[in-house]
């Protein structure tokens, strides 16, 4: 029994079906039935049983499912751990960021980790703050970051950057060019909204808080789990948002406003680590580019 012969049988279990198996490992369908059959043979269990032309687990391969899972993920370990002992920093490093942290503050500390150690693999994956902090919490990401405050009381969080949202709107918007702004203004706008659970939805929601409003209180025309889509639809139209200063220019036709009339609505970017996981040279050498270079608001 050898381990790619798992993870062929796992990745056959996965789609019940050969070809898309061989498809997703880049292997010819025959390799793929010949793997099966070794590890059949080599056991003298039937772990599929075929019906027609498809193929599904037996009760005996349900059985085994779990077991290879934990080899391969103990494979898994072996390698960081070896890598993890090479002179230079390598391996694997799974990232997950909120959308702005990704689009326009990580990239450059990610071209820095290249350059300084080009053998280091990174993975990123995007998605909003509550998603962050979960992936984080759960194991399936070495670092997050975020754009605010987080729910998961067992992380750490360590601030690297700051960032101020700024309100946005068409450049003919009646509001581009008003002295000041109250409540009442806020009120009597239609406005486009980040998803629940983003950081910028939890700072503006702050900021509101400070002019005496809520979300309830607003003419909400859509929530989008997305900057650019939100910008996109404040130049078409005559609503108004309130998104990061950082992302606001990437989109023309676009008046941003910093908010004078309250407190600015600033907000920490901040790397999200797990305390009571094993930290990798990879780690260690993404949160020294932290420490270089992401207390700098550029």
């Amino acid at each position: 029994m050898t381990l790619d012969q798992l993870r062929i049988f796992l990745a056959v279990a996965e789609r019940g079906h050969m070809t898309r198996a061989a498809e997703a490992l880049h292997m010819s369908q025959s390799a793929v039935s010949a793997a099966i059959a070794a590890l059949e043979g080599q056991s003298r269990v039937a772990l599929f049983n075929r019906v027609g032309r498809g193929i599904e687990l037996s009760a005996a391969g349900e059985a085994f499912v779990s077991t290879a899972r934990a080899v391969i993920a103990q494979a898994g370990l072996a390698r960081t751990v070896l890598d993890d002992l090479a002179n230079e920093p390598r391996g694997r490093l799974r990232l997950y960021a909120s959308q702005t942290v990704a689009s326009y503050w990580l990239p450059a500390r990610l071209i820095r980790l290249h350059e300084r150690f080009p053998h280091i693999e990174v993975s990123l994956t995007i998605g909003n703050t509550a998603q962050v902090a979960s992936a984080v919490a759960a194991g399936s990401a070495d670092l997050g970051f975020v754009e605010g405050d987080v729910s998961e009381e067992n992380l750490k969080r360590r601030v690297v950057a700051r960032d101020e949202l700024v309100l946005v709107m068409s450049e003919t918007h009646a509001l581009a060019g008003a002295t000041t702004l109250e409540a009442a203004d806020y009120r009597g706008q239609a406005w486009i909204l980040r998803e629940k659970g983003s950081g910028t939805r939890s700072e503006f929601e702050a900021h509101l808080a400070q002019m005496g409003l809520a979300v309830a209180d607003l003419d909400v025309a859509l929530e989008i789990p997305s900057n650019e889509a939100v910008l996109s639809a404040v130049a078409a139209g005559s609503c108004v948002s309130m998104v990061s200063s950082r992302v606001a220019g990437s989109v023309r036709g676009i008046c941003q406003r910093p908010v004078v009339w309250r407190d600015p609505p600033v907000r920490d970017f901040a790397v999200l680590t797990h305390p009571e996981r094993h930290r990798t040279r990879a780690i260690e050498a993404m949160l020294g580019i932290l420490d270089l270079n992401g207390r700098q608001a550029g």
